[in-house]
């Protein structure tokens, strides 16, 4: 399931993580403003207007129109033709300018089922092909992704060939989740059958956990897109068109009901605190070994019982008007009857009663009327209840290949307060769409960001642009984990103690199936030279989730690149390039997870993604040199007060591991790096914490 997302971000060249999502710029001058503006009348573009027949009014005061442009866009010809931007800055710097569209394709993996998300890839294909310019740009965002994960490319190509291959991106209403937290809560509140004599009663539980997986969902796919839009203000002032693919939502409001004791379980409870015995901190998190997951479970419940997503989605309006971000919804269901599928599950036990036939319908029409909202409140057009998906795209072409460009120096002041923009036609019958205002900067802001351009502009010494390409390249990897894959490897290269007393060359594996995978599953790996010669094979002795195999080569083996091949059975092959370097440094290190979703053990693990309530522990193999010191960075190599324990362990097999272990309790979700030093050797390993 997941491998495909990877894959995604990969040929779409997602921009490194270390660039922090970029703030509004000054251009030309603070107060000079420049408005999209699109007249229609009958629904046609207006194509023959003049500068004298429009007039700009800003927080009531006629402003004077300095710049007037009519744009017409046109497909941009062959994919081979479009010049795509070869690293992040120049993607950056296209999408400032201001003929250059920018669209972010939102792929809303929550709320659109396998069938659909089939059923959408040609006709959204066809209309990006008919709708992106020479000069356009264009991106593909999911709930799992961060708004700054994002990158803007001219090509479709690539967006064409992952939805081919992928088509069964939509997850709604999968039998089994693909994500752990909603399997947990599967589990803590499973639905129960009829008792039997003498039995408890225990069915006032059903239905719990499927309204906090959607709640779960719903918040989640909010989430990014608020985040989306707080980014897009960031990119650029003029017009961003966002094309969510998405069957609505919603719109959960507190449900006190959802709160309710429990015959089986009592009264859920929030989270208790204690002191942490690894740091001497207060801690929300369960210190206590093998405790039960319920408790999380319920400080979920509570947590999501009280969720506004309608207030949320309010202000996600606001923010998208003052981004000057238009919304184009698309429910890729087409002319739908129901909403709710006839048996549900994704819970385990028995599946609950068919949803009401008045309840399905309301719900249904309470997802189409978010999506004409959010169109409507952002001037966008909204494709729901309609079985022609490519003539809605049609639509949505003809609305964005014929637009004017105003500009206008704002007499009003530097006052960093919201300024509303009135645009109207002189001519009879003439209906304008245009951004309702913009948030005028300070004058604080623009002497700071006049300073901060010319600090950028001065060259960076050596020292921090070795820096900076370090840090760059420890969270280069990170968005590869936006989404969980069927099976995930990662290899550590380093040397052992052998009989002998010399380093011995030696290929840790670890190995991860996603969440639901069947037990007993078999993985093979195989270690390759650079010639294509087998140097060594092994296969985990038992079908646990996480596997952790050790090889050691036969045969002499020189520092170089090896490729090492993970075969999980019915799973694939994944292919990992690892370096092994000159005895006795380490190429990497294994992580280890320790949380609720494992049991509250410990386990290898091959993905970077952890949670608050977890621990991570890295583990490198050093048989010589002194004590590693760590230390936590932020995701601009800044170091962070938190602590991170180190301490050094011995194996039986003669390897050495430095350790380094951490409490994520303190931490954000972000991106961070563990810096790990041993002499003059110096080692830097991003990971991300997630929400």
């Amino acid at each position: 399931m997941t491998q495909r997302w990877c894959v995604l971000l990969a040929v779409l060249a997602l921009a490194s993580s270390q660039n922090q999502p970029p703030q509004p710029t000054f251009r030309t001058e603070a107060n000079y403003v420049r408005v999209d503006v699109f007249p229609t009348k009958d629904g046609a573009p207006v194509t023959d207007l003049r500068q004298d027949e429009f007039e700009v009014v800003e927080n009531g005061a006629p402003q004077t129109i300095e710049q007037f442009e009519r744009v017409v866009i046109r497909a941009a010809g062959p994919q081979e033709t479009r010049i795509e931007p070869n690293t992040v800055a120049e993607s950056r710097a296209m999408a400032e300018s201001s003929r250059a569209r920018l669209f972010v394709v939102f792929l809303d993996t929550y709320h659109v089922d396998v069938s659909d998300s089939h059923r959408i890839r040609k006709p959204l294909i066809d209309a990006l092909d008919r709708v992106i310019g020479q000069d356009d740009m264009v991106a593909v965002m999911t709930p799992e992704m961060s708004a700054r994960d994002i990158v803007f490319a001219r090509k479709t190509t690539t967006i064409d060939g992952f939805l081919t291959r992928y088509w069964h991106w939509g997850e709604r209403n999968r039998m089994i989740p693909p994500d752990p937290e909603d399997e947990q809560y599967g589990f803590c509140y499973p639905n129960e059958p009829p008792p039997r004599s003498g039995q408890r009663d225990c069915t006032d539980q059903n239905g719990i956990a499927a309204e906090m997986i959607d709640r779960r969902h719903e918040k989640r796919a909010l989430d990014a897109l608020q985040d989306l839009v707080r980014y897009l203000r960031g990119v650029r002032e003029e017009r961003k068109a966002i094309l969510a693919i998405t069957n609505g939502w919603l719109l959960y409001r507190p449900n006190q009901n959802l709160m309710r004791p429990l015959r089986c379980k009592g009264v859920p409870t929030g989270p208790t605190v204690g002191i942490d015995p690894r740091t001497g901190r207060l801690t929300t998190a369960e210190t206590r070994p093998g405790v039960a997951p319920n408790a999380s479970c319920d400080t979920d419940r509570m947590h999501l019982a009280q969720l506004d997503n309608a207030d949320q989605f309010r202000q996600m309006l606001d923010e998208a008007n003052h981004a000057n971000a238009s919304f184009y919804p698309v429910d890729p269901r087409g002319l739908a009857v129901f909403d709710t599928p006839i048996v549900r599950q994704d819970v385990p036990g028995p599946a609950p009663a068919m949803v009401p036939l008045d309840v399905d319908r309301a719900m249904l029409t309470g997802r189409l009327t978010s999506l004409r909202t959010l169109a409507e409140a952002t001037d966008g057009l909204a494709i729901v209840d309609s079985n022609d998906l490519a003539g809605g795209f049609r639509r949505v072409v003809a609305d964005l290949s014929s637009y004017y460009l105003l500009g206008y120096y704002s007499t009003g002041k530097l006052d960093g307060k919201f300024h509303s923009i009135t645009v109207r036609v002189k001519r009879p019958g003439v209906q304008v769409r245009a951004r309702r205002g913009y948030l005028a900067a300070t004058t604080a802001a623009v002497t700071a960001a006049a300073a901060a351009s010319a600090n950028a502009n001065a060259a960076p010494s050596a020292e921090a642009a070795a820096e900076a390409v370090a840090v760059e390249s420890a969270l280069a990897p990170l968005p590869g984990y936006a989404r969980d894959m069927p099976l995930r490897a990662d290899v550590v290269a380093g040397w052992r103690r052998g009989s002998d007393g010399r380093p011995t060359p030696e290929f840790w594996v670890v190995g991860e199936f996603s969440a639901g995978t069947p037990p007993g599953r078999a993985l093979d790996a195989t270690v390759v030279g650079s010639s294509g010669t087998t140097l060594v094979r092994g296969s985990s002795e038992s079908g646990a989730r996480n596997v952790l195999i050790a090889l050691v080569p036969s045969e002499p083996t020189e520092p170089g690149e090896y490729t090492v091949r993970v075969r999980g059975d019915g799973f694939g092959t994944v292919s990992v390039r690892v370096k092994l370097p000159p005895a006795p440094e380490a190429g990497g290190a294994v992580f280890i997870r320790r949380g609720q979703t494992t049991g509250n053990k410990e386990v290898p693990t091959a993905d970077r993604r952890y949670r608050r309530s977890e621990q991570l522990r890295l583990e490198v193999p050093m048989p010589e040199g002194g004590a590693v010191t760590a230390r936590l960075l932020d995701r601009t190599g800044k170091p962070l007060a938190v602590p991170v324990n180190v301490a050094t362990r011995d194996d039986n097999d003669g390897t050495r591991w430095q350790t380094a272990q951490l409490a994520l309790a303190p931490l954000a979700p972000a991106d961070y790096i563990i810096e790990l030093t041993n002499g003059t050797n110096r080692t830097l390993i991003g990971f991300r914490v997630v929400p």
